[in-house]
């Protein structure tokens, strides 16, 4: 059995360290090789699981004074060379972590490697779905049917987070194509598109929707309803707004993943009647004759 250094596996370079800065440790070791961040590394599963045995074993206080005693003799004094040991294919951690916490079965028969030949992960799969910014704004969960290589249908369940961003890609761990000699399977990676629809669209976190006025409300301002994704606010017209014109709401738009929200971002369109009643084709033509408005003119 090879020693394993887990103190170089958190990146830390001595033993005396406290508990939080284990923690810290193992935190940006997770973040740095998280299998997500690293997309096509067949090997940063296998990092996080050493990572993870690493921080199970020196969280412990009674299983790291253990670990100490032989970190010592392996590593501060160099009595013999180490390296890190390759992973037990019949165990989730290796038998060096067996030793501090006994002995774990693994029930998933795709790790075996048959005897003589390595172990090929499959291929990762990738396809893509649509949804409305209400869906992606709210979350769901939503059903897609994908050919398998073996020219089957198969269903997958697929749970969108409320607040995905567009273009973002959810992993289904296990859901490629099949692996070889005992190797894992591909992952499928499903890209969302978010749409826009007839109210809003989506630019970075902001909503852009339009506010449709009259011609009075826009000469003489008032106050007007916009209405969000979730709710309805109310705002202020000043006298003399002009078609094309910005209203920006703050934190009206889309979820940014940080627990805040965008802009909602309403352009001002000043709608004329397409049919008058006699007392208003009047009232036109009467400031028709008193104006001097002329927008054609400077």
């Amino acid at each position: 059995m090879i020693f394993k250094d887990y103190y170089k596996i958190l990146e830390l370079e001595t033993s005396r360290v406290s508990l939080d800065e284990i923690k810290v440790a193992y935190r940006a070791a997770v973040k740095k090789h998280h299998p997500d961040i690293n997309l096509g590394d067949n090997l940063a599963e296998d990092r996080i699981k050493d990572i993870n045995e690493a921080y199970k074993v020196l969280s412990d206080s009674a299983s790291k004074r253990k670990y100490d005693r032989m970190w010592n003799a392996n590593v501060a004094k160099k009595k013999k060379a180490f390296e890190e040991s390759k992973r037990d294919s019949n165990s989730i951690f290796s038998d060096f972590f067996n030793m501090f916490f006994g002995n774990i079965e693994s029930q998933d028969d795709n790790t075996i490697i048959k005897k003589g030949k390595p172990a090929i992960k499959g291929e990762n799969v990738e396809t893509e779905i649509k949804v409305t910014i209400n869906e992606a704004f709210y979350g769901l969960t939503k059903k897609i049917s994908l050919r398998t290589v073996e020219g089957n249908m198969k269903t997958f369940t697929v749970s969108v987070p409320a607040g995905i961003r567009d273009g973002e890609k959810i992993r289904l761990i296990g859901q490629g194509k099949p692996g070889q000699n005992g190797g894992k399977n591909g992952d499928l990676f499903i890209k969302i598109n978010i749409e826009d629809d007839n109210k809003f669209s989506l630019k970075g976190y902001d909503l852009h929707t339009n506010l449709l006025l009259t011609p009075w409300e826009a000469a003489l301002g008032t106050r007007a309803k916009v209405n969000s994704i979730d709710d309805e606010t109310q705002v202020y017209i000043p006298q003399g707004i002009q078609s094309g014109e910005i209203i920006r709401i703050p934190g009206k738009g889309y979820k940014d993943g940080k627990g805040s929200r965008g802009d909602l971002v309403a352009e001002v369109k000043i709608m004329v009647p397409r049919q008058l009643t006699d007392q208003e084709k009047e009232m036109f033509e009467n400031l028709n004759k008193i104006s001097k408005f002329n927008p054609r003119i400077g």
